[in-house]
């Protein structure tokens, strides 16, 4: 209990949010995980005796190149999202001047791949989310291809876990 007083916590009496001084992370009650009833297909992924939304990762990437060039943005993550499986249904990049970052998002029927690049660092911040029958980590080495990072790392978490 100390820990969770720590983090945050929640109010059954009121039903409201509570939060100490000390973090900016806010924790809310669970939403209920009954399924809703209805005839429409279900996209959620069962595997391994898991239920869930989607895969989500995070991936950063570190000394990578190319990053100012929208077009190449453009590309690489139109490719992730082709490798992985995923419908895309509209694309658009935000470059932030010569030789600045780029924000950029692929909307997906399956959900969306975004990108924030840093090239003054080498940084670029990627996104990757995706449910039904895709598959995220099959983006990745488009992603390695154009950008040529000396090092990546990636964080996978299994959205709408139905525990």
């Amino acid at each position: 209990m100390r820990k969770a007083a720590r983090l945050g916590g929640f109010s059954k009496e009121r039903l409201t949010p509570t939060r100490e001084t000390n973090t900016n992370v806010t924790y809310l009650a669970p939403a209920s995980q009954r399924p809703v009833e209805t005839t429409a297909p279900d996209h959620f992924i069962r595997k391994d005796g898991v239920e869930y939304a989607g895969t989500h990762l995070l991936v950063e990437l570190w000394g990578a190149v190319n990053l100012a060039d929208v077009a190449g943005i453009e590309n690489a993550l139109l490719e992730g999202a082709r490798k992985a499986g995923a419908t895309v249904l509209h694309s658009y990049m935000h470059p932030f001047g010569e030789g600045m970052g780029v924000s950029g998002v692929v909307v997906l029927a399956e959900s969306h791949i975004s990108i924030h690049t840093w090239p003054e660092r080498g940084y670029a911040a990627i996104d990757l989310f995706m449910c039904g029958k895709c598959d995220p980590y099959k983006a990745i080495p488009a992603l390695k291809a154009a950008f040529a990072p000396n090092g990546i790392q990636v964080a996978e978490s299994k959205r709408g876990l139905v525990v």
